[in-house]
């Protein structure tokens, strides 16, 4: 049966982007080599259904590949060491109660892969094998959690790393003004790349040592901008965000259709936007009003079939600064 999966088919937008974790994007980036168990334990066979007993008792498993000739030839579980015990036939060879021809997995292949093995089967382990069929390793559902909770602290750690020094980036820097500048181009329909810009300002801000609330705000207001500039410009627009200690200046344009009124498009509910937007769950008239609820000062100016400038602005207060020492902030709040 075909694997199916919530998002196929479906453009990501900010709803369904929301429900996407890390975990889930690891799955694509982890290989099954990097999760599974290299130093398996294996039996024949031609041993009996008893050494299988003696295996699992000593080395605390509840499944083990069956090889001959250096062949995975199948798979022994505990449920077939159980319908052996049912009619008391230990003495008997491993061959006749393992599973022939099992399900398979390749090392090089993503982690997604495996579970949808798992969740398309009743198996509890996989074998794996190498480009050459050669058996390399045994992989559980346990492996994987293993594996991505291993993944998810190394990103915690390379976080903090990342944070310590991009917080501190205007420290030793001196000047009369000193600013990071963002650019991102955003071109016209492109909804599967719809809020990566936004996205990135806000992890950015968020290494930059910005606090949450300042970040979500940020992240709400640039992430309404660059969608009106995929749904309503041309040709596109550009989103320029220049960071500074105590203040983040935003600045989204294009040169498109521009606004006819602009005091009508405040309106909450108002848009131009086509049914066919709608349907994608975009255009709900609900951007500029977002905008103006997360920024301190917003400033809109358009002339038709010249284009479209929205300039928005938020000031920090000192305990709010970005980039003059995130983790002596921490300290200070701790």
């Amino acid at each position: 049966m075909e694997e199916t999966s919530p998002h196929k088919g479906r453009l990501i937008n900010d709803e369904v982007a929301e429900t996407i974790t890390r975990a889930e994007e690891l799955a694509y980036e982890l290989k099954i080599s990097e999760v599974m168990t290299s130093n398996m334990h294996k039996i024949s066979p031609d041993q009996t259904m008893q050494d299988v007993v003696d295996l699992f008792r000593q080395a605390r498993i509840s499944g083990a590949p069956v090889v001959l000739n250096n062949q995975l030839v199948g798979i022994i579980s505990m449920e077939d060491l159980i319908r052996c015990l049912v009619t008391s036939d230990l003495a008997a060879n491993i061959s006749k109660y393992m599973t022939p021809s099992p399900l398979t997995v390749k090392a090089g292949d993503p982690v997604i892969e495996a579970l949808k093995v798992f969740v398309n089967s009743q198996v509890g382990r996989l074998p794996v094998l190498d480009e050459n069929e050669h058996l390399v390793g045994i992989l559980t559902k346990g492996d994987i959690t293993r594996g991505l909770l291993r993944a998810l602290q190394h990103d915690y750690q390379a976080e903090e790393v990342r944070r310590y020094r991009a917080s501190h980036l205007f420290e030793d820097i001196i000047s009369d003004r000193t600013s990071l500048i963002l650019r991102y181009t955003i071109r016209h329909r492109d909804f599967n790349h719809g809020g990566e810009a936004s996205g990135n300002i806000k992890r950015a801000l968020l290494r930059l040592g910005a606090s949450p609330q300042i970040a979500r705000r940020c992240g709400i207001a640039i992430y309404e901008a660059e969608m009106n500039l995929i749904i309503h410009t041309t040709n596109g627009g550009v989103l320029r965000v220049e960071i500074e200690p105590h203040r983040i200046s935003i600045d989204a344009y294009d040169d498109g259709p521009g606004i006819k009124d602009i005091e009508l498009a405040m309106k909450p509910g108002y848009s131009t936007a086509s049914e066919e937007i709608r349907e994608l769950g975009f255009g709900a008239g609900m951007g500029l009003v977002n905008i103006a609820r997360c920024v301190d000062s917003m400033v809109l100016e358009s002339s038709l079939d010249k284009g479209t400038r929205l300039r928005m602005k938020l000031f920090l207060d000192k305990a709010e600064t970005v980039g003059e020492g995130y983790a002596s902030k921490q300290g200070d709040a701790a």
